[in-house]
């Protein structure tokens, strides 16, 4: 019952405050866009915690840098995105393009600034990523970005893409790492949600200035290693390394590259 009464409420408020934010977007500048959908963040937070009974609780803002910073978070959850907007003033945030196949929801994107990138990656991917990111960077707005680009499981990762390293680079900002367990209770985008207490924990910064590998191999370890002992202190279950899994878009090139011919 708790799921299903989630899932009703999940829909309607996505509606409604969808159709807000579409007429807030003939208004001229970001602000009242922004309202709307955080409004929308707060319903949603208030029904995970009233109807599906997880509660979210957030660790680690006292770490926050002053002044603009990238956040690189885990992503188990259709969740978590809700879990760490309402934490951030006017956080732009990278997103694949899936969403804008839904009704509407690519006007409310474009008004709110968000980073729209190819899911399949590759070179017009990045360029978007390039582009959208430096447009967030002049207006000195934080950015989140989900380095694995998918939707993990609980105990797995995919392999850390690279893009968030050239934001780090390029726009000189320090990089929050963002462990979390909350695919315990909101699998993905499973329909089943768990009742129980779910953790985002923001972890130290990553300073500037590192060198691609370095920084590659600390940001992994931090989101890896501390997500591994959330999932173990939710569940009372000895701290297990995940395990790496291949990306889609992996299974994708591996399967085109074995049906190529073989030149002889």
């Amino acid at each position: 019952m708790r799921s299903l009464a989630f899932a009703v409420a999940y829909w309607s408020l996505s509606i409604a405050y969808v159709l807000m934010a579409v007429i807030a977007a003939l208004l001229p500048g970001r602000g009242p866009t922004g309202w709307i959908i955080r409004r929308y963040v707060r319903r949603m937070k208030w029904a995970m915690r009233r109807l599906a009974g997880i509660r979210v609780e957030v660790r680690g803002k006292d770490r926050l840098p002053a002044g603009a910073y990238i956040i690189a978070a885990k992503h188990q959850s259709w969740g978590d995105g809700f879990s760490i907007y309402g934490e951030i003033e006017d956080l732009a945030f990278v997103t694949g393009d899936h969403l804008e196949k839904f009704p509407l929801m690519a006007t409310v994107l474009r008004k709110l600034g968000a980073i729209v990138v190819n899911n399949c990656g590759g070179r017009e991917a990045r360029d978007s990523l390039k582009q959208r990111g430096a447009h967030a960077h002049r207006e000195g707005r934080k950015i989140l970005i989900y380095p694995e680009g998918n939707l993990a499981r609980v105990g797995e990762k995919f392999r850390y893409r690279s893009g968030v390293w050239h934001m780090y680079r390029d726009f000189d900002m320090p990089v929050v790492p963002v462990a979390t367990n909350l695919g315990l209770f909101w699998p993905q985008e499973a329909f089943e949600k768990r009742p129980g207490t779910a953790t985002i924990e923001f972890l130290d910064p990553i300073p500037t200035g590192l060198p691609k590998d370095e920084f590659m191999a600390r940001l992994e370890a931090a989101v890896e290693a501390r997500t591994a002992e959330l999932i173990a202190e939710a569940t009372g279950s000895p701290v297990t390394p995940a395990l790496q899994v291949p990306t889609p878009d992996d299974v994708r090139r591996a399967a085109s590259s074995a049906s190529s011919p073989t030149p002889s």
